[in-house]
């Protein structure tokens, strides 16, 4: 059940949520006599692309590591180029939709995938680690564009009161992108790398260094550059697949009235802290759940290379789980509040983590993927929970929200620095890295639990 909240009418509110008790027959699909199955299917997959270019970067972190000999800090520069190119892009492409449509957005936001995925030839011919940021930056530009559009187009394509779980149904494909860019890193790219560890790289001559460093880069671009072809189909097909658009017949942009709107309205502004820490507590446990697994996998005796592999197919299970555990959720959100099962949700995720950080052996591994389990729901409710109720300003409301994926960005290096420390007393850093998302979670928490007393008020004034 989805609660449609309006926070300066609570009349209206009332009244809402005791019609949805009673209506259980809403179309999350249609709309003023519109269906919009098609154009859901072809947004949809959308997210999955946008999945799989997510989950085929988090193990790059330690590739790109050992392929330039660099340290843990240095590869999670990745993230910060992957991140921030949602931070930079997404008020200029809120504008853009704001100024032409939600299918424009969704076209720019594949072109500019393509572009940077392509990018990644010239990137391994020049043969530098900053090139590789710059393709991976070109390239989430492109994924802002896509999340700013599809996340609010997909809430806008039915009734208000079924829109948390229309999202969260479409989200649920998101993981599946995931699994496959996963399955791609393990099988495609880290299989095929160069056997020789860290250690026997740094001892390398820079000729033999050269040698094996470029072989490495062939091995890994490939995939980037097959996924840019597939962008340029997806963009052909939606661009001759007309797509109804739900926005305002005003082009206008008001930012700066349209900013202060957003900015007085205490769940919207509470909503982009929220997503700020999941998303960078999500990235943080499938980014360096392959340094931790490797960690207590190589304390049992398994060789650098066997323990990464290893560690990327529990990776891989939490990701299974993730998807399952979404499919789940969307169907309890039929019966429970959003906020409330995201309160519980992070509760258990916070449970875990404290077993990750003081568990010193394998079964801190099996914490970390039941992360996942709880975090499928976070992120789709939250951005539903933050938007509800805000008509016009949706399509700027979703843009802060794609900013707030900074937290990708931000977090990650902070963890990846106390993991560059080794030991901090006498527990291994590795684990202690892991307050940071611990920290995210609690945070989660307050506003799930803020969300839901909030409905309750409503309700019971």
């Amino acid at each position: 059940m989805h609660i449609l909240f309006l926070p300066d009418d609570t009349i209206t509110y009332k009244s809402n949520f005791t019609k949805m008790k009673n209506d259980k027959s809403v179309s999350i699909l249609k709309k003023g006599g519109v269906n919009y199955l098609i154009p859901f299917i072809l947004i949809t997959f959308c997210f999955s692309l946008w999945g799989f270019a997510n989950d085929i970067t988090n193990p790059m972190v330690k590739a790109f590591s050992k392929i330039f000999r660099m340290s843990v800090t240095d590869g999670a520069l990745v993230q910060v180029a992957f991140y921030g190119g949602y931070f930079v892009m997404a008020f200029p492409a809120a504008m853009f939709i704001r100024k032409f449509s939600y299918k424009a957005g969704i076209l720019m936001g594949l072109g500019l995938y393509a572009i940077g995925a392509s990018l990644f030839f010239p990137a391994k011919m020049i043969g530098e680690y900053y090139g590789f940021l710059i393709a991976y930056f070109i390239l989430t530009c492109g994924l802002s564009f896509l999340e700013t559009s599809a996340n609010p187009y997909i809430l806008s394509m039915g009734s208000e009161k079924t829109a948390t779980r229309r999202l969260n149904l479409a989200q649920a494909f998101n993981p599946m992108g995931s699994l496959f860019g996963m399955f791609i890193a393990m099988t495609f790219i880290q299989a095929k790398l160069s056997p020789l560890t860290s250690e026997e790289r740094v001892t390398l001559d820079n000729g033999a260094f050269e040698v094996v460093k470029d072989s490495d880069l062939s091995i890994l671009i490939a995939p980037y550059l097959i996924i840019a072809l597939v962008i340029v189909a997806m963009f052909i097909i939606i661009y001759f697949t007309k797509m109804p658009d739900n926005a305002d017949t005003s082009h206008k942009i008001d930012l700066m009235p349209t900013l202060r709107r957003l900015w007085s309205n205490l769940h919207y502004r509470e909503g982009v802290i929220a997503q700020f820490f999941y998303v960078g507590a999500q990235i943080m446990c499938w980014t360096f759940i392959i340094q931790y697994g490797t960690h207590y996998f190589m304390q049992d005796g398994m060789d650098e290379r066997s323990a990464e592999v290893l560690s990327q197919r529990y990776n891989i299970v939490a990701m299974v789980i993730f998807c399952i555990s979404r499919f789940i959720c969307t169907f309890l959100l039929k019966y429970l509040l959003p906020g409330k099962l995201l309160m519980n949700l992070s509760i258990v995720a916070s449970v875990f983590v404290l077993g990750v950080i003081f568990i010193q052996n394998t079964i801190g591994v099996y914490c970390l993927v039941g992360v996942s389990a709880c975090m499928s729901l976070m992120f789709p409710t939250i951005y539903g929970i933050a938007l509800e109720g805000l008509g016009e300003d949706a399509k700027f409301g979703a843009a802060g929200l794609i900013m707030a994926i900074l937290g990708g960005s931000v977090l990650p290096p902070l963890q990846a620095s106390i993991i560059d420390r080794g030991m901090i007393g006498v527990i291994p850093a590795v684990n202690v890295s892991f307050i940071i998302p611990l920290l995210s979670f609690i945070v989660i928490t307050i506003y799930g639990y803020r969300s839901y007393t909030r409905v309750l008020r409503v309700c019971n004034a």
